[in-house]
């Protein structure tokens, strides 16, 4: 089988189920006075499945836009720097049960059946040209290098995009669904002792694009001791690093990835469906535990000689004098010429310039739950208390009005929802949610037209 023979199945299947795909996007004939019934924002996976999910509900007045060239949205060529995915190659997403979509069958068209069998995990760049087919077969309507600034309710069930992009100032949306990934809910962390006490040019996160010659020759230091902090070794070792030092506070390295039970538990499709108290639990726990690194990830990295590994470290005091970071701990002290943190995000609707308008008015889990002393986590409070279809909840009645056809479909959903948003393994349940919901909201906004339509209806069938 080849690619063009997978092109024409595609099609075939698409046909069968009765999918009209739309117009390309004139991002030039855009017009500000224009309303759409969806527009998600975020053409990276999440956005992708969201946007055939919705076509494929007949839902064609919608738009995707994303701030970030076409074909480089997403992690993927950015800044993620996994060679491979850590999702098990075999889970499917964004296909929604068409086979013919899958990466699978994408892959096989292209290496054969026999390579899929020997593929242990998907390389990083192969998702990336899936993702680029997937939007292409599909012709999904979207608009690259447009970026929101700002959300503004104008009355209930309408929504004023404010976006920075070339041709129109604003969009027009009844919902709107933010499919802005990982960092969607809140940001980067990056700890005050690094951020206060060094120089912009000293440091920078994981999540960053990071220069090779701030990494070439120098004496690199890595805070984190999950995933991302060895798949930054690795990077910062391939770039020529002099010395990778990686700080790790845990005394072991962490074993056991939860999401593997998550997903063979039915967790992913059914967390909503727990009581608060016992979310509030898992998430606890998931948070304590992390995700570890890949077994393959972790020896590329530590097998090199220029890479240390020290377990059980807190950073007592971080320096900089002059050019040179100066580290001093209660295991030992090291100098160091730049600094990455791998220490993940912070999700609070506060942070986001989006939100700017509306983020008070959005309910919170520290609004809604209080959990036991022992168990209390700020990290979880301040994510947002949504509802079973990635909605936000508003604190009052006037609050949900101005909130009304919002849909966070990104990391913050994690605590009500668990992982589906913006985790590959979970999106093909998390799509269905979503969809449904945005469906049968568009329905009841415009019922009373509807349901007129029907009382008046008199278009003669049966003519004998």
């Amino acid at each position: 089988m080849t690619l063009d023979y997978l092109n024409k199945r595609v099609c075939t299947d698409l046909s069968y189920l009765n999918y009209e795909k739309c117009s390309p996007v004139n991002e030039k004939k855009i017009e500000n006075a224009s309303i759409f019934d969806v527009v998600i924002v975020g053409a990276g996976q999440s956005g992708l499945g969201a946007a055939f999910g919705l076509l494929r509900e007949g839902i064609r007045n919608i738009l995707v836009i994303d701030e970030n060239p076409s074909g480089f949205e997403g992690p993927w060529e950015t800044y993620a720097r996994m060679p491979t995915l850590r999702t098990p190659k075999h889970l499917t997403s964004i296909d929604l049960g068409i086979p013919s979509l899958t990466f699978r069958a994408w892959y096989e068209a292209q290496h054969g059946s026999t390579a899929w069998e020997r593929l242990q995990k998907i390389a990083r760049s192969d998702w990336m040209a899936y993702l680029r087919w997937y939007r292409k077969i599909l012709e999904l309507p979207i608009a690259n290098n447009v970026k929101l600034t700002k959300i503004e309710p104008v009355r209930r069930g309408l929504h004023k995009l404010h976006v920075a992009a070339s041709g129109f100032k604003y969009l027009m949306a009844s919902k709107v669904i933010l499919a802005t990934g990982i960092q969607g809910g809140g940001g980067w962390y990056v700890p005050e002792s690094v951020s206060r006490h060094l120089k912009p040019h000293q440091y920078s996160h994981s999540s960053a694009v990071i220069a090779i010659d701030k990494l070439k020759g120098k004496r690199v230091g890595i805070i984190g001791g999950g995933a991302s902090a060895f798949d930054t070794a690795s990077f910062a070792l391939a770039a020529g690093s002099r010395e990778v030092h990686v700080f790790v506070r845990r005394k072991e390295p962490q074993r056991v990835n939860p999401i593997r039970y998550m997903e063979r538990a039915r967790m992913l499709g059914h967390f909503r469906a727990l009581d608060d108290s016992v979310k509030y639990q898992v998430m606890v726990d998931f948070f304590a535990k992390s995700q570890p690194p890949t077994n393959d990830t972790y020896a590329l990295a530590t097998s090199n000689p220029d890479c240390h590994l020290h377990h059980g470290v807190d950073f007592d005091d971080i320096a900089s004098d002059g050019d040179v970071i100066k580290c001093k701990t209660r295991l030992g002290y090291w100098e160091l010429d730049f600094l990455i943190a791998s220490t993940g995000l912070i999700t609070d609707p506060a942070m986001r310039p989006e939100l700017a308008t509306i983020h008070e008015g959005i309910l919170k889990w520290s609004d809604r739950y209080t959990a036991p002393i022992k168990l209390r986590s700020e990290l979880i409070d301040n994510h947002p208390y949504m509802g079973s279809s990635f909605q936000y909840i508003g604190r009052d009645n006037h609050d949900n009005d101005r909130l009304y056809g919002l849909y966070a479909f990104n990391y913050s959903a994690l605590v009500s929802l668990g992982l589906s948003a913006s985790a590959l393994s979970g999106l093909r349940s998390a799509i269905s949610l979503l969809v449904d919901d945005v469906s049968t909201s568009l329905f009841l906004d415009n019922s009373g037209k509807i349901v007129d339509g029907l009382l008046n209806y008199d278009e003669l069938e049966f003519v004998g």
